[in-house]
């Protein structure tokens, strides 16, 4: 049955907060009534922030994390090992790996991972980018931290090949995360040790 609401203003902001992912009717009608009992400053100072985010973030052109520069700090910071790549499958991941603090290099960002039966190739996500970083020179090794899964390894395959003809070491993350485990939800001595004990790939 329809939840009648006593305020159009009040519904309109209830679709709102349910378009997120993970967040029903009921949680965003919670939400929306904490925001109603709060001070107006409250919810300003939110969709300021929500509405500044989403105009003003940008993808770092090197390694396509999220930044609030053209180059991310990652990216520009002098310090990091830049010989070494981790490639990863989303924001998440760089975050879950740079959480555990065992790796001190640079990062590429696929955006996705290859899923044919989500209509999910090669042309989608950022492999062409990273190919063309590796052939610039100055890397001397890629590692493939993606989930252990079947579109994880597929992708992982792919990367390969393409880096084949590169006079690079390609290694993959230990597998002392579970297969089908996603990187972001892994613990991060669990990750950490899997990036220490990352073995080359054949």
């Amino acid at each position: 049955m329809d939840t009648t609401y006593p305020s159009a203003l009040l519904e309109k902001a209830v679709q709102e907060f349910s378009r997120l992912p993970g967040i029903g009717r009921k949680t965003a009608l919670r939400l929306v009534l904490h925001l109603l009992r709060q001070e107006v400053s409250v919810a300003d100072s939110l969709s300021s922030a929500i509405s500044q985010m989403r105009h003003e973030v940008k993808y770092c052109r090197v390694c396509h994390n999220i930044s609030d520069t053209e180059v991310c700090p990652i990216c520009a910071d002098h310090r990091r090992d830049t010989t070494t790549i981790c490639v990863v499958e989303n924001v998440q991941d760089v975050m879950a790996v740079e959480n555990t603090q065992q790796y001190h290099g640079l990062y590429h960002v696929l955006g996705g991972i290859i899923s044919p039966m989500d209509g999910i190739g090669p042309s989608d996500i950022e492999v062409d980018s990273l190919v063309r970083r590796v052939s610039e020179g100055g890397i001397s090794e890629v590692i493939l931290a993606l989930s252990s899964t079947m579109e994880g390894d597929t992708t992982n395959f792919y990367i390969s090949r393409k880096l084949e003809p590169f006079d690079v070491k390609l290694s993959v993350i230990a597998r002392g995360i579970s297969v089908g485990d996603e990187l972001e939800y892994t613990d991060e001595v669990t990750l950490g040790r899997a990036i220490l004990n990352r073995t080359e790939m054949k």
